[in-house]
C-alpha cells in the first residue's frame, strides 16, 4: 500500500505522527512516499531509523524533494498553501506506482489503511479516484458560503485524503477539458502539446478579464464570427494576428496548442465540401 504525504516548513514533527498512526494500526506492508523540503530530509531520516524494528519492518520509505516538473516553480509552491500544488504532481512523479492514498501532514489513522486501499476495488472503469465531501450540510460548508471559483457538487470535496489511480490519472487527457492551469505557469499537459487542446475552458473568469489573453482572444474570435463567413479568412487568421499580442504571458508562447484542432477541423471542413461537391459532379 502506497502512502504519500507533502511537509514544508514547520510540519516535521506532524507528518511523523501522521506515519506513526498509518504504522501502529496497519495489517499490510506500506510504502511512504514522502516530499519535503532539502532541510527536513535528514530529520525525517534519522526519527524513522529511531523507530523500534518491529515496526520499521512493516514499511519503506522514500523521500523525494519539492520539485515541479513544469513552469515557475516559486509560483506553484505559493499556490494555496505552502507546497500544496506538489500533489498535482505525483501521478509524474511516482510513474511506476498504480494507486496511492495521499493526505495531507495533519491527519491520523485510527484503525488499518487496508481498510480505506479496499476501496480501490469499488471504482468502476472510469473512477480516478475518492474523497470526501468537504461538508455535509451545504449551508454551513466553507465552499458554499465563500468560494468564488468551481467547485464540485452542492458542497466541494476535501483534497485533505485522496485515494488514487495513479495510472488511470496519467492516461486522462486534460485536452478535453484545457483549463488556464495547464499553461500559466508553463505547459503541463503531455496530451494538449501532441494533439492540440479539443474542449477549452475558461474558468475563474478568463474570458472577460485580461489575466489570460491566449483565452481570452480566443472566446472574442469564436465570438465575433459570422455564421456564414469563410473560416480560415474570418476565425483562423484573426485568432492568429491576435495571438501575437500574448506572447508575453506563457500560455501566448505556445500557440500550436491552441491551434492544431481548430487546423485539423478546417481541413475536415474543407475536404468535406470540396471532395463531395467534385464527386457528386463526376458521378453526373
Amino acid at each position: 500500500m502506497h502512502l504519500a504525504v507533502v511537509a514544508c516548513g514547520d510540519r516535521l514533527e506532524e507528518t511523523l505522527i501522521m506515519l506513526k498512526s498509518a504504522v501502529l494500526f496497519s495489517n499490510s506492508r506500506l510504502c511512504f512516499h514522502i516530499f519535503a523540503e532539502d532541510s527536513l530530509k535528514p530529520e525525517f531520516e534519522k526519527k524513522l531509523k529511531e523507530w523500534p524494528s518491529s515496526y520499521t519492518k512493516k514499511f519503506e520509505s522514500n523521500i523525494y524533494p519539492i520539485t515541479f516538473s513544469v513552469g515557475n516553480a516559486q509560483e506553484w509552491k505559493k499556490l494555496f498553501k505552502p507546497c500544496a500544488a506538489q500533489r498535482l504532481f505525483l501521478p509524474v512523479i511516482l510513474k511506476d506506482v498504480d494507486s496511492l492514498l495521499y493526505v495531507d501532514t495533519d491527519v491520523l489513522f485510527l484503525r488499518p489503511i487496508d481498510d480505506i486501499w479496499h476501496l480501490l476495488r469499488e471504482f468502476n472503469s472510469t473512477q480516478l479516484a475518492a474523497m470526501a465531501p468537504e461538508h455535509e450540510i451545504p449551508k454551513i460548508g466553507w465552499y458554499s458560503r465563500f468560494a468564488r471559483h468551481p467547485y464540485y457538487g452542492t458542497t466541494g470535496v476535501n483534497s485533505g485524503v485522496m485515494l488514487m489511480n495513479l495510472t488511470r490519472i496519467r492516461s486522462t487527457q486534460f485536452k478535453w477539458n484545457y483549463r488556464p492551469d495547464h499553461c500559466m505557469y508553463g505547459s503541463n499537459c503531455r496530451g494538449a502539446e501532441d494533439e492540440g487542446v479539443s474542449i477549452l475552458h475558461g474558468n475563474r473568469g478568463v474570458y472577460h478579464d485580461d489575466k489570460q489573453p491566449t483565452f481570452k482572444a480566443l472566446y472574442e474570435v469564436i465570438r465575433d464570427f459570422p455564421f456564414e463567413d469563410n473560416l480560415f479568412q474570418s476565425l483562423y487568421y484573426p485568432l492568429q494576428s491576435k495571438f501575437l499580442d500574448t506572447v508575453h504571458t506563457l500560455c501566448g508562447r505556445i500557440p500550436q496548442v491552441f491551434l492544431k484542432q481548430i487546423e485539423k477541423t478546417m481541413k475536415k471542413v474543407y475536404e468535406n465540401r470540396v471532395i463531395v461537391y467534385l464527386g457528386a459532379n463526376h458521378r453526373y
